[in-house]
């Protein structure tokens, strides 16, 4: 369960558990209880979950939120930077490779080496997901639980890994968390009479970018900015564009997660004509343990959230950004960063220096 200094184990009362059903199991007194996933599943769970296996990075990042002593382990394993934000029993949790996603690099003999109790995937909810899903549980024996891993379904994924490992009190203070972030970004945009153009920079080159409706501008678009990619090129995934077309779109503002891309842009002679680059409105969003903006796409992204509407909207911010990165890594990361660990995090986001 969750750090027990945080988190009180409940039973499995309340709305959360409403939604379970506790049963004995066929030819034994063991109970089991029955859950409904994301996509409509109805799967059979064992009473208690001590053992999961994260299908990808999101499903990892959101049950270590919660439940970070059922976590069998990442999907990789943390290198030195990425360590030093995380305690360290939990940072040096093995990599067992990753079942969705790119680079997929678990298979069924993993999950069954690992012996989990469950498997937990926290993404799409498409059917090829759900076709995963079902021939991993179908191949190992072991459920497999499938949550909608969009950004507008947090309290529900919440509510469903809740009740999944028994921790209803955790995930509902998770929820209260959640709500409060999304309830600040609101109250500063609905201040707002206008919305910054935005070009997202990915890649060493930075000419890799999302149009709208991709995963990876999700934020963006949540704070109401205008992604001009999208604007010129409409809805879609990730795509390569020239620098030509990024010079005509002359967005306000870059945001990038690349570091490299965002060493070089500033002395770079092709972008300086850009009044992004122009003004040093350029920002490296934060990456440690995890991406704040962009990569994974799971809870992570929440800090991003009020770290993008503090550059969005510096003047109209609410409080210390500071502070709200100290609180959200206490109590979603279960450790708080030092000073110098806060100045490393937000060192760039004052875009970049003469």
């Amino acid at each position: 369960m969750r750090l027990a200094s945080r988190r009180h184990l409940l039973g499995w009362g309340g709305g959360i558990a409403a939604a379970t059903i506790l049963r004995p199991s066929v030819g034994g007194s063991n109970q089991t209880r029955q859950i409904t996933d994301s996509a409509g599943r109805r799967i059979e769970l064992p009473a208690q979950i001590t053992r999961v296996f994260a299908a990808g990075p999101p499903a990892a990042i959101i049950l270590y939120t919660l439940a970070p002593d059922t976590l069998i382990g990442w999907t990789r394993a943390f290198d030195f930077d990425e360590q030093a934000f995380i305690p360290e029993h939990y940072a040096k949790l093995p990599g067992l490779g990753r079942l969705t996603g790119r680079g997929n690099t678990a298979n069924i003999e993993a999950v069954l080496a690992a012996k989990p109790d469950v498997v937990f995937d926290y993404g799409s909810i498409a059917p090829t997901f759900v076709s995963l899903a079902d021939r991993v549980q179908q191949q190992t024996g072991v459920p497999y639980v499938l949550v909608d891993g969009s950004f507008g379904a947090i309290e529900h994924a919440y509510t469903v890994l809740g009740a999944m490992v028994g921790d209803t009190k955790g995930a509902a203070d998770l929820i209260t968390a959640t709500r409060a972030i999304l309830a600040k970004v609101d109250s500063v945009l609905a201040r707002q009479t206008r919305h910054p153009r935005i070009y997202y920079a990915r890649g060493p080159n930075g000419l890799n970018t999302g149009l709208g409706g991709s995963i990876n501008v999700e934020c963006l678009e949540r704070l109401g900015a205008i992604n001009v990619a999208a604007q010129a090129l409409g809805r879609g995934g990730l795509v390569t564009v020239s620098l030509e077309q990024v010079l005509t779109w002359n967005p306000e503002i870059i945001v990038t997660s690349d570091d490299n891309f965002y060493r070089a842009v500033g002395n770079d002679l092709a972008w300086r004509g850009i009044d992004a680059v122009k003004n040093r409105r350029v920002y490296l969003s934060p990456g440690l343990p995890f991406g704040w903006v962009d990569f994974p796409p799971s809870v992570n992204r929440l800090i991003g959230l009020l770290w993008l509407l503090a550059v969005l909207y510096p003047e109209s911010y609410p409080g210390s950004l500071r502070q709200d990165v100290a609180a959200f890594y206490d109590q979603y990361y279960h450790r708080r960063p030092t000073d110098a660990q806060l100045d490393s995090l937000l060192v760039d986001s004052r875009g970049l220096r003469p």
